[in-house]
């Protein structure tokens, strides 16, 4: 059964327009009633090694993986080698490194339309970046303390049972606790002595982190490619820039696709059905670029061009991604899972490009294609150095999901690079394979890769 006839739509019928009274009825049923009751979802924006999320499915903690939502009440935790970014709708982060546990208490709209987010830090360390956008507010409750925040700030939180510290890398900002308000200046930190009465202490300069580039590396691939944002929303905007780029087809207007898609590709090929409680089962993709474009505006089958994805529908939340278009004879459509609230995946182990799909593929001066994973130029000139040296690359996407977790599946956290490109750089993570060898098919030159 297709996505259209799932809701009731002729496939007839079923090009850019829906029968309203029906689809609008039934769709709107299946969001979160956002206006109702100011609920909010972010998304799960990086995961590197092993992470567990539990979305109170009464299964427990379930491996977590890449484009997964978050929604209130989420209990998301890593493992030793596990390190995970949140990102919320204006662009703001949140990064917690290995052995790191929070609980997203609140997730929520006030009556003045301001987003409010809560988050119990309850052991680990984690990194904030909060932009200040629009009057939304953050809180971040670790130990016995808690920061509030209604304007831009940049700082890291690591808790103990017996010792708290707060260093912050942009404006000042003051921490709350039982011994009164404490103001951490730039580039200063604090530390509160848990089992001592929350006693506080000021540090002249604070002290560089392991994980601090980590983050810095993360910061700057947003700042990046989130500019010139024309959407509402900030989130995945910079995933979509670095990924692919807009084209305007003509007969479809503007359209985004991946780069190094072939043919035979479709949006909806992997991924996975996660099951929330109140919101049923949302559809997770499992390619890097995988949020915007599966819960606002929708995808297009256009003859020559191939599927790409048309922004829009900002007013509205799809748990089930909207396609339209007439697809090719071998697609088939994404159909949500009848019963269950088990993670159901959608795999076919993802695209192999081809030769033919490099040569015809200009990817723009710190962008990337489908199978490398996220991060600075310098992940694009090892590529473009095997380029160079081999004649061409095969990128391969590696699927996302392994059969890991207690409940089935789990996030792969990737696999070597195959080839000369047998190390991820250290600001890749996992998540893609790329192959060097064969016959010419394009050269590297200043950061791209040219046909």
């Amino acid at each position: 059964m297709s996505w259209f006839e799932l809701w009731g739509v002729p496939m007839c019928k079923a090009r850019f327009s829906f029968p309203l009274l029906t689809v609008l009825t039934l769709a709107l049923s299946a969001l979160p009633a956002l206006a109702g009751s100011q609920a909010r979802i972010v998304r799960l924006s990086d995961v590197q090694g092993t992470a567990q999320i539990d979305k109170n499915t009464g299964l427990g903690f379930e491996n977590a993986f890449l484009n997964l939502p978050i929604t209130q009440g989420t209990q998301l935790r890593t493992k030793d080698n596990g390190r995970v970014e949140v990102e919320f709708e204006d662009g703001s982060t949140m990064r917690l490194t290995p052995n790191t546990s929070v609980q997203f208490s609140t997730l929520g709209v006030n009556d003045a339309g301001q987003r409010i987010s809560v988050v119990n830090l309850v052991e680990g360390k984690a990194y904030v970046n909060w932009l200040g956008r629009s009057g939304d507010r953050f809180t971040l409750k670790f130990s016995q303390e808690k920061i509030d925040l209604n304007q831009a700030a940049h700082f890291r939180v690591s808790a103990s049972p017996s010792l708290a510290e707060v260093a912050s890398f942009k404006n000042d900002i003051e921490v709350a606790g039982p011994s009164g308000a404490v103001k951490v200046d730039k580039k200063k930190m604090v530390s509160f002595a848990v089992d001592d009465g929350d006693r506080a202490t000021v540090a002249r300069n604070f002290e560089k982190d392991p994980y601090d580039e980590w983050d810095k590396q993360a910061l700057e691939y947003h700042e990046q490619y989130s500019k010139n944002d024309s959407t509402p929303y900030g989130y995945g905007y910079s995933d979509l820039n670095y990924y692919g780029a807009y084209n305007n087809i003509p007969g479809y207007g503007m359209l985004w696709q991946p780069y190094f898609t072939g043919v035979g590709w479709d949006p909806f090929m992997d991924g996975a059905w996660a099951w929330y409680p109140g919101l049923g089962y949302m559809f997770v993709s499992a390619y890097p670029w995988g949020w915007m474009p599966y819960y606002y505006g929708s995808w297009i089958y256009a003859p020559g061009f191939g599927w790409g994805w048309q922004p829009g529908a900002w007013g509205g939340w799809n748990g089930v991604p909207r396609f339209a278009g007439s697809p090719p004879v071998h697609f088939h459509a994404p159909v949500i899972p009848s019963s269950g609230v088990r993670t159901v995946v959608v795999g076919h182990g993802g695209p192999v490009l081809t030769q033919t799909a490099l040569t015809r593929t200009v990817v723009n001066r710190g962008s990337a294609g489908l199978g490398i994973p996220r991060g600075s130029l310098g992940n694009l000139h090892q590529l473009n150095s095997q380029v160079a040296k081999h004649g061409f690359v095969e990128v391969r996407s590696t699927p996302q999901f392994s059969a890991t977790s207690h409940t089935g599946y789990g996030f792969g956290a990737g696999h070597p690079v195959a080839g000369e490109y047998s190390e991820p750089h250290p600001s890749m993570g996992g998540g893609g394979m790329v192959h060097a060898g064969g016959a010419p098919a394009g050269h590297a030159s200043g950061g791209s890769v040219h046909r």
